[in-house]
């Protein structure tokens, strides 16, 4: 017979597994009733978080998550200078100029910018206790990847909920995944995107290629987690020593 404890257990023990999470200093407390899993805490990066999720998602008792894992901040910020740090981020990508702006300030929604020609999408700011909530529309799969990848970016962060839409529909399969991947590297000022190679299979980006630093390796790997999408990254990053 399957009970809550039981399910709790199993739970428990496929997160103690992941060597990506450490339960002992980092704990999660789960909450299982009804098929739903309430998972909650602060882990030490994306690639946990999202392997923690994972790992949940795969028991088949369960049916639903609530998310309210979120990502030890790189810096202490509040609301207010994390909003502002992702709405100038999003403001000075060129690729996002044809987009209307707007931020959500104290309960109000505020305009930051509306493109003379007329805006071919819109993206609202909101934040709450350090997450990053995204609303609005934009007319491609990657500039919605790459919206969430600059709000990931801001140090404060400890969560980005991406409820862009795309406008017109489009599938977010391997390949689109695979170039929002390519774009979030060549973004990131610390990675030498023409050393690494991207490949996508069933949501698991694989990473190769060769760079001079660990920490450079690492901040590669985090990029592509931080990808709307992505279930799994496999990095076979090599350092050059």
């Amino acid at each position: 017979m399957v009970t809550t404890s039981s399910v709790l257990d199993r739970a428990r023990g496929a997160l103690r597994s992941e060597p990506r999470i450490d339960m002992h200093r980092t704990p999660i407390d789960l909450v299982f009733a009804n098929g739903v899993m309430t998972v909650e805490g602060e882990v030490d990066n994306i690639a946990a978080k999202k392997l923690a999720l994972e790992h949940i998602a795969a028991l088949p008792e369960v049916t639903g998550i609530v998310d309210r894992l979120h990502v030890k901040p790189a810096q202490a910020m509040g609301d207010g200078q994390i909003r502002d740090l992702v709405r100038d981020a999003l403001l000075q990508e060129p690729t996002l100029t044809e987009l209307a702006i707007r931020e959500i300030i104290k309960g109000k929604v505020e305009p930051v910018r509306q493109p003379a020609m007329g805006a071919k999408g819109v993206v609202t700011i909101r934040v709450d206790d350090g997450v990053v909530t995204l609303d609005g529309n934009v007319p491609s799969f990657a500039e919605k990847c790459l919206a969430g990848v600059l709000a990931w970016w801001v140090p404060g962060s400890r969560d980005v909920v991406n409820g862009l839409g795309v406008e017109p529909l489009e599938e977010d399969s391997d390949e689109e995944i695979t170039e929002a991947v390519r774009v979030a590297l060549e973004k990131d000022p610390f990675v030498d995107a023409a050393q690494i190679r991207v490949a996508t299979a069933n949501r698991v980006v694989t990473l190769a290629g060769l760079v001079p630093t660990d920490a450079e390796r690492d901040m590669a790997e985090f990029d592509a987690w931080y990808v709307f999408g992505v279930d799994r990254v496999t990095n076979r990053i090599a350092v050059r020593r």
